[in-house]
């Protein structure tokens, strides 16, 4: 337990340094849905037709941002192989680094929702919703985005491919997330989110530590 807890205060250090990445996310984020408006006309209706899935949209294109830098600089200097040789799981590790990154990357993009989410016009009955659905979804964009750095760690300039694997795995948590802020009954796609983040959240260290092994042979 201390040696994940010391591995998750370096990779919060780490992410939070000047330059690592902590921050693109949400800039990103707060950028890309500020920009809607001018896209798509200042009408309020208009906006509010569009606030959720652009809300949606523009986080889960945040959570790709910083995914290459998840176990490719460790691969660069030979962090990497440390980690791998010490007594903690490689299942471990890559749970470690994946609720850093939802920790540095997810987490603020859910306590911005709200503010973005006036700027867009949508209902105030339709926040709460909005905020559960980011933060019970957004975990699994960053544990479905380790499996995909685990592949790609090897290969120089692997973030289009990186985004290619992962995009697709992003679907269903993009479609429930957005419908539990839409629906009339919120509950049966809230729970759908919450079902596949579960399941991602038990899988996915499996997978990527398996892609890992094969990787650091």
């Amino acid at each position: 337990m201390s040696a994940a807890r010391a591995l998750l205060v370096r990779e919060l250090a780490l992410a939070l340094r000047s330059g690592g990445g902590a921050g693109l996310g949400l800039a990103f984020f707060l950028t890309a849905v500020l920009l809607v408006p001018f896209g798509v006309g200042p009408e309020g209706e208009r906006l509010a037709t569009v606030a959720v899935g652009t809300l949606w949209v523009a986080a889960l294109l945040a959570a790709l941002l910083s995914l290459d830098r998840l176990f490719q600089a460790d691969a660069e200097d030979g962090t990497l192989d440390q980690l791998a040789l010490a007594p903690l799981p490689l299942e471990a590790l890559v749970a470690v680094k994946a609720a850093g990154h939802w920790l540095t990357t997810g987490l603020p993009l859910v306590v911005a929702a709200p503010l973005l989410g006036l700027t867009l016009n949508l209902a105030p009955s339709a926040m709460p919703w909005l905020v559960a659905s980011l933060a019970l979804g957004t975990p699994a964009l960053s544990f479905l985005g380790a499996v995909g750095a685990a592949i790609t760690v090897g290969v120089r300039r692997g973030g289009l491919l990186l985004s290619i694997l992962v995009l697709p795995l992003y679907v269903p948590t993009l479609i429930f997330g957005a419908r539990a802020a839409t629906a009339a009954d919120p509950w049966p796609a809230l729970l759908l989110t919450a079902g596949v983040t579960l399941l991602v959240l038990a899988g996915a260290p499996f997978a990527a530590a398996a892609a890992l092994r094969v990787n650091l042979r």
